[in-house]
């Protein structure tokens, strides 16, 4: 039976009512005349507190507040792609234009366009056994994505019968019908999912796989795996947006889901505008054409960016458990807690750190854990994954604040933005003494199977470098460069020439905006070689300042932007060049 009950108490977005007996935790509820739409998140025996999604102006005591039975849910099926959602899966051009520019309050839209006729075609027959998960047919979502209509994860399956045949069909249409222990139940193109109720899986694999962003200092460095999590904090202005912009593009991943929580307007704005134009770089199609959007800005209501994230990662799981691997970005983590804070701050609950609630370790680990590389229940076998990266805006960028600092405990890489490198225009400002990524052993064998045995050899070489670097700099600062040997002034060289030709990389260049692993790898070796060599070459007697005058140096610090990813050739005359000129300055054979 739905509760039925009245508003008692108004606070910004927190509501209290009561007679409320039959409500239950997490269900979807109607509030005020209005019919706004809100979720119970606490009851105390008959009273429950309401967190309500859009605008509370206007609402009153006495209104009445009537439970739907259900929990908050998404709308999961094909139309998905390609649209832009409020925190609940409301679609916003179609909101626009029901109500203009400004969104009304209490309108309801469905979250895809249920009309639209879809060509499907049935990979299973009448008579056949299906279970939960199991796909019965496909469609043709967008130019770049297959939609697998699949049994929903709480269906009890059966024996298909009256399956339709191939063919243009709408989202309400029964597809087929199954029986099991005389119950009958339709299938069709979409089901509804809980939220907060993560999407069942067959089991979970190790993150052996990494995700390719064509970013060096990423892929190289400080690594994410396939269904693995990461975070970027960093203060205003360091370039996590670009950065996430970047990763979102070229990740070797099929659906990206973009989820701007809590961002200032202007920037999700731009995110808005920018994201429909831009081409998918390896189809040539429309990036939108396999991107999801949730834009929940600072001047939304609060509490629907609670559920933003929510939302967005349940999207991310039902394109997993088609086989697909899915990108899931949040821009801004800090912005959800801070939301938290506010409703937690409403409903005078005794405030943790910073004000924020002592639930917040608990939900960022609610969220994180969502991530992995999973087999999806149901046939055929599908392998999917869904990476989870979000960023945090520490104010001041201070990484000792609570939501960074427990943001840590549940992710395994993290890319340090530094705001120093941010303002000496060294871009990504991921700071290499900070960051650190924990899938460098998981993932190394496969740099060895697919690329070359010596890369992690090669990277932790020239990682090496930059930590044998970071701790010369203090000495430089003490007494200055010359109170240095030969050997050490090198390695300050090759750490400069590391930074300027590996870790730089510039998101609006053409050529250097994506490097493919075979390019990272060439360009890594060629460096590495050139400190090796140099090393050598000091102990045979050449000069420190010979060596800082090859023109090799210049062509390796602009060989990231000068060759693109199919003129590999190039980097490898490039090392017998350096070998050519290495010889010349010592007059002996320089072996490899």
């Amino acid at each position: 039976m739905a509760a039925k009950g009245r508003i008692v108490w108004v606070s910004g977005p927190a509501v209290r009512a009561d007679g409320m007996s039959d409500a239950k935790m997490y269900e979807t509820v109607v509030v005020g005349n209005s019919k706004l739409v809100g979720e119970v998140i606490r009851l105390t025996g008959d009273v429950a507190f309401i967190q309500v999604y859009e605008s509370t102006s206007g609402l009153k005591p006495g209104e009445p507040v009537i439970g739907t039975g259900n929990p908050l849910s998404v709308l999961l099926g094909p139309g998905i792609i390609g649209q832009i959602y409020d925190g609940i899966q409301r679609p916003l051009k179609e909101l626009s234009k029901v109500s203009g520019s400004f969104i009304g309050k209490g309108i309801t839209t469905t979250p895809v366009d249920m009309t639209k006729k879809y060509h499907f075609v049935p990979t299973v027959s009448n008579g056949d056994q299906v279970e939960a998960g199991s796909v019965i047919g496909t469609v043709k979502e967008t130019d770049l994505i297959e939609n697998s209509i699949m049994v929903p994860p709480d269906h009890p399956g059966g024996k298909i019968s009256n399956m339709v045949s191939e063919g243009d069909y709408n989202l309400e249409t029964v597809l087929a019908t199954t029986e099991k222990n005389g119950q009958t139940n339709s299938l069709k193109m979409y089901h509804r999912w809980p939220v907060r109720k993560p999407r069942p899986y067959k089991n979970r694999y190790d993150p052996t796989i990494p995700l390719i962003t064509g970013q060096r200092v990423i892929d190289t460095f400080f690594p994410i795996a396939k269904g693995g999590t990461g975070s970027i904090p960093g203060a205003f202005g360091t370039g996590k947006t670009v950065t996430l912009h970047q990763i979102a593009k070229w990740a070797d991943s099929q659906v990206v889901v973009y989820i701007g929580c809590g961002e200032r307007g202007n920037e999700m704005t731009e995110v808005l505008v920018e994201f429909p134009h831009l081409k998918d770089p390896r189809s040539g199609k429309p990036l939108m054409d396999r991107t999801v959007l949730v834009a929940n800005t600072s001047n939304m209501p609060v509490a629907a960016r609670e559920a933003s994230i929510y939302t967005g990662v349940t999207i991310a799981e039902y394109y997993r458990d088609m086989g697909k691997d899915v990108v899931l970005v949040a821009d801004s983590t800090s912005r959800w807690a801070e939301s938290l804070r506010e409703m937690s701050g409403r409903l005078e609950e005794m405030p943790a750190e910073e004000g924020y609630p002592s639930y917040l370790a608990s939900r960022l680990a609610e969220f994180y854990e969502r991530a992995g590389r999973v087999r999806a229940i149901g046939s055929p076998d599908r392998d999917g994954s869904v990476t989870l990266v979000g960023a945090v805006s520490p104010s001041g960028g201070d990484f000792t604040e609570p939501v960074t600092t427990h943001t840590m405990r549940f992710i395994k890489t993290f890319w340090a933005l530094d705001a120093k490198l941010a303002y000496s225009r060294h871009y990504p400002s991921i700071n290499w003494m900070n960051s650190y990524s924990g899938y460098l052993g998981d993932i190394a064998k496969w740099w060895g199977e697919n690329i070359s045995q010596d890369w992690l050899s090669l990277r932790s070489e020239a990682y090496g470098v930059l930590q044998r670097e970071d701790t010369l700099k203090e000495i430089v600062r003490l007494l200055g460069p010359e109170a240095l040997p030969d050997e050490e002034k090198l390695i300050l060289e090759v750490a400069r020439m590391l930074k300027i030709g590996l870790l730089q990389q510039n998101s609006f260049d053409d050529v250097d905006t994506y490097c493919s692993p075979e390019k990272q790898y060439k360009l890594l070796k060629l460096l590495v070689e050139f400190y090796r060599r140099g090393q050598q070459a000091l102990k045979e007697g050449a000069l420190l300042s010979d060596i800082r005058a090859m023109p090799i140096v210049t062509t390796l610090l602009k060989a990231r932007m000068d060759i693109k990813d199919n003129e590999m050739p190039k980097l490898d005359s490039l090392d017998i060049t350096m070998k050519e000129q290495f010889k010349a300055i010592t007059g002996v054979k320089i072996t490899n």
